[in-house]
């Protein structure tokens, strides 16, 4: 399970429904708005106005990359009648046919939008102009008509003319009016695209816009009319195109159909090898790109194929262990996860400061190179396939989402009547040959593949409760589970409780996820196993059954407000509700001091050992007393997500010093008592190891001699408050003692480091402000070296207090 840091905030009332609504897609009721038409009214009226400036500016984009891909097409022109030309005329009107006429009519349908959204009220329309849009459509059906045969020539003429494949490779795409960045560099192939993926997007804002429009709105029959159309024109593009994109014709004369195509790792040989797989309708071929030379045709290389015929999924009792392939340590992924992210800072960095291009380019290929290398490296959940003929083959996923649409893919092909074959060298060359052209899945999907108009996802923290789940068919002992995308890869941050023996299981539970770059949740809901006998031999787990996946966009401007989104998932018949609620990574590590001076949390330390008459905090004494009890061996203790509303209840208690505090930890969920002392520390109004001594330990860390380190670092913890010092000595043993079960527990001494390094030293909100950091950089140099000072302490011998206090080897001088 990978890191999730939690800082539990107040639920809304989990008993509490938002108003239903027959959309996918619940809204969300704002604070302080009635039922009244008038403040739905104007909800609304607020709603349309942001969807339109977002589109607006999105339509902005576009209009530069339209201008980028006329730029060159005048000198071309020019050079054509020369005695050298670059390209013919007629290879000019093929690669640029109708970009011009669709740049005129998106300019004019900016030029009449944009004051429109600037000067706003409800007086305004715009339904006309969406109309008048959709009717022009017919220009995109010439230009998608000559898509293929436009990409073709640029391909051909990329590869016989040097100069125009310099041209085509480096279009330089105007920023945004508002932007620092003055250009970016596309390729032509990337921006003939744009015109298709355009009216796909401008089909999503006319529903986005018709779900925020009141039926009696002027505009409501004119968007009604441009989405009609825009729909029509996508199913007659789909019907067109999508049969010559996605199959390939056999020398029998039968339609292959692709179906699905990703890239996944496969265990090859003892070692993780980076596959594309391409699922045809009769047929599984695992294929790798071959490495060719700059301006040659790229092809692929079959590495084997499986008639769907003869392609089973061994039961997980069935299966034979694999050779073993050594994991990661976790660690050393965290550690390529902040690597990334500090390269990611630089490159923002060198943009804003409009750095030179090639040092653009080296920090881009660096970051590549890193998260290929976690691409590859992270996943760990075993999907294998079985010929009936005697071969396996083994494919490690990192999200069970993932594995669970591959098998429903591959099996709802084999429900027709398939029959086993044997591919000639020259058909399967035909096959493999055809994977190219036909593959949906272009890039390899890392951060660094981008283009740079692309949303960079959410960073910061989601806030989730699963309430409830219903139209199970019978009773079952039933939890789900929660993925978001981070890196490139799907991965699973957060598990609900089984809910035993009901087909209406209510949970109520909320979790707190990191987000690094997200941009989607999944929720999967499982039938939890309790046959021993079902194990999966690749990694001896027993195997619970998926009833039902889903998956929602998250959408930064539906996120990002105070309120929480009710929202519901239909799976296969099953329907999860749910809230979610986003905050940013600076708002959720705020530092707040109590204005009650009579709790524990959010009081300095000192005031509450002096009250309690203790050297130890109560709170941090009796939450380590329950984990080293019985909670020492927990699969990710201090990882794992606690249940959020039980923290909150342990908070209430220790806060109002109960006396049934004790019978309360003993009945509580383990992680929940955890995330209770991390949440302890998260809330005091400065660091456990103060504000005062941040620069000095920062400093400390990053020396390199050994001696001089040892020195600066015992010394600053001598120069702590004692009631600091004592309670940090206390902490620091008792992770030590976790550690010491890490082949059970999976927390090894970096894991622990990484959960408590920022919430014992970032800084209160005060010190910090003179650093501001960019929203994507959470793994920052200074929470790296956070991690860095605790796991110091952490790998040192045992520090005792009072020898600490009598040593005089140390230096005396003020920090």
């Amino acid at each position: 399970m990978p890191y999730i840091d939690e800082s539990p905030t107040m639920s809304p009332q989990l008993s509490a429904r938002s108003q239903e609504s027959g959309d996918g897609i619940s809204p969300t009721p704002a604070d302080g708005l009635g039922t009244g038409g008038e403040q739905d009214a104007g909800k609304g009226l607020e709603m349309r106005k942001l969807v339109l400036s977002g589109f607006l500016a999105s339509e902005e984009i576009y209009i530069n990359q339209l201008e980028a891909l006329l730029l060159p097409m005048k000198p071309l022109k020019a050079t054509a009648t020369t005695s050298q030309p670059v390209l013919t005329i007629q290879q000019i009107e093929t690669i640029f046919y109708k970009i011009q006429d669709i740049y005129e009519i998106h300019k004019e349908f900016y030029d009449s939008l944009c004051p429109k959204v600037q000067h706003w009220d409800s007086s305004v329309t715009m339904g006309h102009l969406f109309q008048k849009l959709a009717s022009q459509l017919g220009v995109y059906k010439a230009f998608v008509d000559n898509y293929k045969i436009a990409l073709e020539t640029a391909e051909k003429c990329s590869q016989s003319n040097n100069q125009f494949q310099k041209i085509s490779e480096e279009l330089k795409v105007k920023g945004p009016k508002d932007s620092k960045e003055s250009h970016t560099s596309v390729t032509m192939e990337a921006l003939l695209y744009k015109p298709i993926d355009r009216v796909m997007r401008s089909t999503l804002v006319l529903h986005d816009l018709l779900k925020h429009t009141p039926a009696d709105h002027p505009d409501y029959p004119l968007l009604q009319d441009a989405l009609r159309i825009s729909q029509n024109f996508l199913s007659s593009i789909n019907e067109d195109i999508d049969p010559r994109r996605t199959a390939v014709t056999t020398p029998k004369g039968e339609a292959r159909q692709l179906v699905k195509d990703g890239f996944l790792v496969e265990v090859s040989e003892g070692s993780r090898k980076l596959r594309h797989v391409f699922l045809f309708t009769d047929v599984l071929l695992c294929a790798k790109l071959k490495k060719t030379g700059v301006g040659k045709h790229q092809q692929y290389d079959c590495k084997w194929y499986v008639p769907l015929a003869d392609l089973v999924f061994p039961a997980p009792e069935e299966t034979e262990p694999c050779a073993q392939v050594h994991p990661i340590p976790d660690h050393e992924l965290e550690d390529m996860k902040m690597k990334i992210s500090v390269i990611k800072s630089e490159v923002q960095k060198e943009k804003a400061g409009k750095g030179q291009s090639r040092a653009i380019e080296r920090l881009k290929k660096k970051m590549f190179e890193n998260e290929f290398w976690l691409l590859l490296n992270s996943p760990t959940i075993p999907f294998r396939i079985h010929n009936r003929n005697g071969k396996s083959y083994l494919f490690l996923l990192s999200s069970d989402y993932e594995r669970s649409e591959w098998r429903e893919a591959i099996q709802k092909l084999q429900k027709k009547d398939l029959q086993a074959f044997v591919l000639s060298s020259v058909e399967l060359q035909v096959l493999t040959g055809s994977c190219f052209k036909l593959r949906t899945v272009h890039n390899i999907p890392v951060t660094s593949n981008k283009d740079d108009d692309e949303s960079p996802g959410l960073y910061g923290f989601l806030h989730v409760i699963v309430h409830s789940a219903k139209g199970f068919k019978q009773s079952a002992n039933l939890y789900c589970t929660l993925e978001v995308d981070s890196f490139g890869y799907f991965v699973s941050k957060a598990k609900t409780r089984v809910f035993r023996d009901t087909a209406e299981p209510q949970w109520n539970e909320e979790f707190e996820i990191e987000l690094e770059g997200s941009q989607s949740l999944r929720i999967l809901c499982y039938e939890k196993c309790y046959d021993k006998t079902k194990v999966n031999k690749d990694n001896n787990e027993i195997v619970d059954k998926i009833m039902g996946k889903g998956q929602i966009q998250l959408d930064p401007q539906a996120v990002q407000t105070k309120n929480w989104h009710m929202d519901v998932i239909e799976m296969n018949g099953i329907k999860v509700e749910f809230s979610m609620k986003f905050t940013s990574r600076d708002m959720s590590l705020k530092r707040t001091p109590s204005k009650k001076q009579t709790g524990v949390f959010g009081v300095k330390i000192s005031v509450v050992t002096k009250r309690e008459r203790s050297k130890v905090p109560y709170i941090v004494r009796q939450c380590i007393e329950e984990v080293e009890k019985r909670g020492i061996e927990e699969v990710g203790i201090y990882r794992i997500s606690g249940v959020a509303t039980d923290i909150q209840a342990l908070k209430a208690v220790f806060d109002a010093n109960n006396k049934d505090i004790l019978v309360m930890l003993s009945d509580m969920d383990i992680n929940a008592i955890a995330g209770t002392l991390k949440l302890y520390f998260r809330e005091l109004p400065e660091p456990l190891l103060t504000d005062r001594l941040y620069p000095a330990f920062m400093e400390g860390i990053a020396l390199s001699d050994p001696a001089a380190k040892e020195n600066c670092m015992m010394h600053l913890l001598r120069s702590l408050p004692d009631p600091n010092l004592i309670t940090f000595l206390f902490l620091l043993e008792h992770l030590k003692r976790v550690a010491e079960k890490e082949p059970v527990n999976k927390m090894s001494l970096h894991n622990l480091a990484t959960v408590f390094g920022p919430t014992l030293l970032r800084p209160s909100e005060g010190e910090s402000k003179g650093h501001p950091t960019l929203a994507s950089d959470i793994w920052s140099h200074d929470v790296m070296a956070q991690v860095q000072v605790l796991l110091y302490y952490l790998q040192h011998p045992p520090i005792s207090f009072a020898e600490l206090k009598r040593n005089t080897l140390y230096f005396s001088t003020d920090v």
